[in-house]
């Protein structure tokens, strides 16, 4: 067999050489025009590959962030409104107190009463209010229209219960602002346990001070039990079936203790005057502030209506302490979700470094490689003409001459 070098395979074969040096060095002029390692997928396709995986981990990432940015903006702007309504709750209080001063005149308890409806006005604001995008605090998911509207004097909620959890981080999720369902409707009344009252239709002078559990008295069940005068100075206690579980002699100022629980009743009660004790239901603060400033509104000089009066004005401070514990709670729940949010950002950096080093590893260019792998190839193709160049001088009319 006769192996046969033409000329014509010589040039292709330098040809196809240059070619192949001046290909190189193309890829490498834009590597380094752009700094990029990979210039096309076709350079490394398992490394380009994993790149856009990790791409979208980093896309993913940023989204979190910013929902970690509108859940801390809301959040932030509940605690602002709860720590306003609190300052209120405070000063409904203080305007309470000042109420039951027995010197204060009809006029002067309007005017409390009209400062009462400027502050129930204000927090009715700040239940609705806004996170700055149009969307309501307080609405839960519902938020694209106020939650709460004043009809005929009436406070009604019209948002949904449920609190929208937002992914912060992968696998993390925060809380939003609370429903204002849970902050400013179901407010435990009494001390929270217990609830007392005087009855509506009482007509003598007794007002319920303070009331509570006596384990000395025995364990309460829970359940209700009415406390009735027979006499100026002579009650019965009965339970819910009209039951009597205790009678005794009545003197105001000292606690009067029964199956588990006491009451302190100051004034002279009549016969047939009740005061009612029993689980505390739960009452929206809007109904408890409008009761509150009827009472003070419709203030009369007899006796019997000042103590109707100050046994509104003793159950409404009762409630809005209860209130004021509400917003406290929801703030601490707030102030949970912030610290949980801080520490998805902490999370969310770290793995950003971490992906962001792995794909800078892939992508980026090290330039001094690359600049020494260009000046190889440059001089390789340099040396490739060199050897074309005196190739096309051999001829064999060369060799024969």
């Amino acid at each position: 067999m006769n192996n046969r070098i033409s000329t014509g395979m010589m040039f292709n074969q330098s040809i196809s050489m240059m070619m192949a040096k001046q290909s190189k060095m193309n890829h490498l002029e834009q590597q380094l025009a752009t700094g990029k390692k990979l210039v096309s997928a076709k350079d490394d396709p398992v490394a380009a590959g994993t790149a856009v995986g990790l791409d979208r981990a980093v896309a993913e990432l940023d989204r979190f962030a910013r929902n970690g940015d509108v859940v801390e903006n809301r959040l932030g702007l509940q605690e602002n409104a709860l720590a306003q309504a609190g300052e209120m709750m405070a000063h409904i209080t203080e305007l309470t107190i000042q109420a039951n001063n027995p010197a204060l005149s009809a006029a002067d308890l309007k005017s409390i009463a009209s400062e009462l409806k400027s502050v129930r006005d204000g927090l009715l604001s700040l239940a609705n209010s806004t996170d700055g995008t149009g969307r309501y605090l307080f609405g839960g998911t519902d938020d694209a229209d106020a939650p709460f509207k004043l009809s005929n004097g009436v406070v009604t909620y019209n948002g949904d219960q449920t609190q929208r959890q937002v992914e912060v981080a992968p696998d993390t999720f925060v809380k939003d602002a609370l429903p204002g369902s849970e902050i400013f409707l179901r407010i435990r009344t009494g001390d929270g346990t217990l609830d007392g009252g005087a009855a509506g239709t009482n007509t003598g002078t007794g007002v319920l001070t303070t009331f509570g559990r006596d384990p000395a008295s025995g364990n309460w069940d829970g359940a209700s039990y009415t406390l009735r005068f027979t006499g100026p100075d002579a009650y019965e206690v009965v339970d819910a079936t009209n039951t009597v579980v205790k009678t005794g002699a009545f003197k105001a100022g000292e606690d009067i203790t029964f199956e588990g629980v006491s009451m302190r009743i100051e004034g002279e009660p009549k016969a047939g005057d009740s005061f009612g004790i029993g689980a505390a239901d739960a009452r929206d603060i809007f109904s408890t502030l409008d009761g509150m400033i009827n009472a003070l509104d419709n203030a009369a000089d007899d006796p019997t209506a000042v103590a109707r009066q100050q046994n509104i004005l003793q159950a409404g401070i009762r409630d809005v302490a209860r209130a004021s514990e509400k917003f406290i709670d929801a703030r601490a729940a707030g102030g949970a979700q912030l610290k949980a949010i801080d520490d998805a950002g902490a999370l969310r950096d770290a793995n950003g470094v971490t992906l962001k080093t792995t794909l800078s590893a892939m992508r980026d260019l090290d330039y001094a490689e690359a600049i020494g792998q260009y000046q190889l190839e440059q001089i390789s193709l340099q040396a490739a003409q060199t050897i074309f160049t005196q190739m096309q001088q051999m001829s064999l009319f060369n060799a024969i001459r």
